[in-house]
């Protein structure tokens, strides 16, 4: 770790430069050798400098800077460097610093490094690690079981098998020992390896081609420690394809190796306004790219394959819409494969509103809302509103002495659904350190008590209590009808979830019906799937019931990551936006069952959110302080005047003799 930090800087940041280096320090200490700092001045040390430059990228910030003698540009080192082989992170003023507005100027602090630190280190480290590293890392060798019937094998997988064997053979090979591959025939085997006994503890059962009544296993059962990870048959059987699922299982189940994140968004396509005009795209998640690549392998995924690659380690879907059967069927199996799927999406997507040229909401088709449904979370098509919300930048007009002035307020905006601590899951990892997260356009979720009876489920995210729904899209105030806050309270007023989690073992939403990938031309009469022409693909049946390692979470608004929405919220407060990042990077975290940064991430956590109050606890409290102060300068009257009282004069007999 080497900290670029020069003497001369900007006044605010000279204080931070001791900070660091004692955190790094203790860093040194605690590494017990392992750990190398250095803290220097590039201006001190050419040789360095020009390796930071062209190595690194590291480059000098200008600072102005201004005392009671010149006003000048400085330019200044204030970068951390951590390298591990040929792996390495660099730390700009940017990402260490946070920079707040008070009363008597600008306060400049260090945003979190002990976590930004952190992060920079076991994404070096575990960047720089491939398989065999990490096998001769563990205390006992992998073992890579092959589960399979080769007498009741269809003919075209047979050349799949061969495949499967060469390739885990290879792996073992160069392990040099630390990798055991076995062959079973579950029809034939006792014990662990029964297929009763395969049933009841990892939920591997018979499969089958589509239309054919032969029944097969081919799977491979990875043990890695106290980890068994099943790894399911793919379509491509492939032998590039085939070593990657195996190198992708053995990264999943043990520790070292940065976890990938694959993300699908809706493509950026330009949209009109009224007149005709071209203007960039409304959906953009870059926001969240960019921080979950802070801790993560970001990846952007295809789902019209109709497969989630098999490096994904968990799947963002956010926004969903104009998915077709093959998308579908990509997430549905790999949530079948045990593997962890995020949804963020609701009834509404934000459009443009062609009359006023603002914004205003479409519904979304081609959604996943039956397979979700069928999962057991239904996603409702009103619209919460609350009024505990979060303030919305919005045009206003005024009318002075018949002129009329146009001008930006911010307004309580209902849609934009404040959920602060109360109604958020006590004690999840997804809330952890997020004082709060603001839903925009949000719906409302329900749970089906019948199908997750077996499984965990937390509701993560409520509103208040003071909340109702709205059938309407239209999304704009209307103050000449409600002049107190443009929108009028509808129905009755109670809490809704709106982002909840699911562990458990899920029936697959193609169970009994064709895969979209079957290369018949059938097509199903009770599904309505049409099929197209795979080639070279074995055709086998979608897997029904999914491991109990399975996650879901289901979040009802895909707004509230959209950078638009964020920037919207940001003009207003940057804590609301970074609070909705947070939340993501969280459930992500969970999701993997990656927590090891969630306690250091939470004590960097500087947003302070108040509970909103009413006019009457505003008051109310205002007058409190008053009458506090009031008795406290009292109270210090009368305490002075009794002492006042006991003072006693002192005599100096020195001067009366």
């Amino acid at each position: 770790i080497r900290a670029y930090l020069s003497e001369q800087t900007h006044p605010l940041l000279a204080p931070l430069r001791t900070q660091i280096s004692d955190m790094l320090r203790e860093y040194e200490i605690a590494g017990k050798g392992k750990v190398e700092v250095e803290v220097i001045d590039p201006a001190n040390d050419p040789e360095l400098e020009a390796e930071a430059n062209q190595n690194y990228g590291i480059r000098p910030q200008p600072f102005q800077v201004a005392d009671r003698y010149q006003s000048a540009l400085v330019n200044a080192y204030f970068n951390i460097l951590v390298r591990y082989a040929d792996q390495s992170e660099v730390l700009g003023v940017n990402d260490l610093i946070e920079v707040e507005q008070s009363s008597t100027g600008l306060d400049v602090n260090l945003r979190n490094f002990e976590y930004d630190l952190t992060r920079s280190i076991k994404k070096s480290v575990f960047g720089f690690q491939d398989v065999n590293s990490l096998l001769a890392s563990l205390d006992e060798p992998a073992k890579l079981t092959i589960l399979a019937t080769p007498d009741s094998l269809p003919t075209e997988l047979l050349e799949g098998l061969d495949t499967i064997k060469k390739v885990a053979n290879e792996l073992a090979t160069e392990a040099d020992g630390n990798l055991v591959v076995e062959e079973v025939d579950p029809n034939t085997a006792s014990g662990r390896f029964a297929p009763q006994s395969l049933l009841d503890s990892y939920g591997i059962q018979p499969m089958a081609t589509f239309l054919s009544n032969n029944s097969f296993y081919l799977y491979t059962l990875l043990d890695v420690g106290d980890k068994t990870q099943v790894i399911y048959p793919i379509n491509d059987l492939s032998e590039a394809n085939i070593r990657s699922s195996l190198e992708s299982g053995l990264k999943r189940s043990a520790p070292g190796f940065l976890k990938v994140v694959g993300i699908w968004a809706p493509p950026d396509t330009p949209t009109q306004n009224q007149f005709g005009q071209q203007i960039p795209p409304l959906y953009q998640v870059s926001a969240i790219q960019e921080q979950l690549s802070a801790d993560y392998e970001s990846q952007t995924v295809d789902l019209s394959t109709g497969e989630v690659p098999t490096s994904i380690d968990i799947l963002l879907v956010l926004s969903p819409k104009n998915l077709d059967d093959k998308a579908r069927y990509a997430i549905d199996q790999f949530l079948m494969r045990g593997g962890s799927v995020i949804v963020a999406g609701g009834h509404y997507n934000i459009s443009v509103d062609q009359f006023s040229g603002g914004l205003g909401l479409e519904a979304v088709q081609g959604d996943l809302k039956e397979m979700l449904e069928h999962y057991g979370v239904t996603i409702g098509t009103e619209l919460v509103m609350d009024q505990q919300n979060a303030p919305f930048p919005q045009e206003v007009t005024r009318n002075v002495q018949g002129f009329q002035i146009r001008e930006i307020q911010a307004i309580d905006y209902p849609f934009f659904v404040n959920v602060t601590s109360k109604g958020m899951a006590e004690g999840h990892p997804t809330t952890a350190s997020v004082p709060a997260v603001m839903m925009a356009w949000s719906s409302p979720l329900t749970v089906n008590e019948a199908k997750t009876a077996e499984m965990e489920k937390d509701i993560l995210l409520s509103s208040s209590p003071n909340a109702w729904l709205r059938n309407t899209s239209d999304i704009q105030p209307n103050f000449d009808l409600n002049p107190e806050n443009g929108f009028a309270v509808e129905g009755e007023l109670q809490s809704y979830p709106l982002a909840v989690a699911l562990r458990g073992s899920f029936e697959s939403f193609f169970k009994g019906k064709p895969s979209p990938l079957d290369n018949s031309d059938a097509t199903s009469e009770d599904g309505g799937f049409t099929t197209e022409t795979v080639e070279n693909s074995p055709n086998l049946s979608a897997i029904e019931q999914s491991a109990d390692s399975a996650r879901l979470v289901v979040i009802s608004s895909s707004e509230f990551i959209n950078d638009l929405v964020l920037q919207l919220a940001g003009n207003l407060g940057q804590d609301r936006s970074l609070n909705n990042l947070q939340f993501v990077q969280n459930a992500v975290d969970w999701s993997v069952e990656d927590a090891d940064l969630l306690s250091i991430r939470s004590r960097g956590s500087h947003t302070r959110i108040l509970q909103p109050l009413d006019d009457t606890q505003q008051r109310t409290w205002e007058l409190g302080n008053y009458l506090v102060a009031i008795v406290a300068l009292i109270a210090i009257a009368a305490f002075w005047q009794i002492a006042r009282r006991r003072q006693r004069p002192i005599i100096d007999f020195g001067s009366e003799a």
